[in-house]
């Protein structure tokens, strides 16, 4: 199956980009909720919730990973209710995302 390696593989850098996700929210006060809806498929990893009411979906993929097309949709679907999406694949961006966030 794709994307599921051991050691070195993908989804081992995939887990310790969202393990420093997670971190680094938490450093900023807040929580990344692991987001899991039943019924629809193709949501974003994690729900990322920032003092002062902050929030935002993040689609967590290995380095140089794209979203698949149904997660590019509910992307797209979420961009239109007004909610921020972010693809992370990068452990660099962390920091970027969570600024945006905040700032919003």
């Amino acid at each position: 199956m794709p994307g599921i390696q051991g050691i070195g593989g993908v989804f081992v850098k995939e887990k310790i980009i969202e393990q420093k996700f997670r971190a680094a929210v938490r450093t900023a006060g807040g929580v990344a909720v692991k987001f899991v809806s039943p019924g629809l498929d193709g949501m974003p990893d994690r729900l990322a919730l920032l003092p002062g009411g902050r929030m935002a979906f993040v689609e967590v993929k290995a380095p140089g990973k794209k979203p698949r097309p149904l997660q590019e949709a509910r992307h797209r679907m979420l961009r239109r209710l007004g909610f921020q999406v972010y693809v992370l694949d990068d452990e660099k961006q962390i920091g970027g995302i969570i600024d945006e966030i905040q700032s919003t």
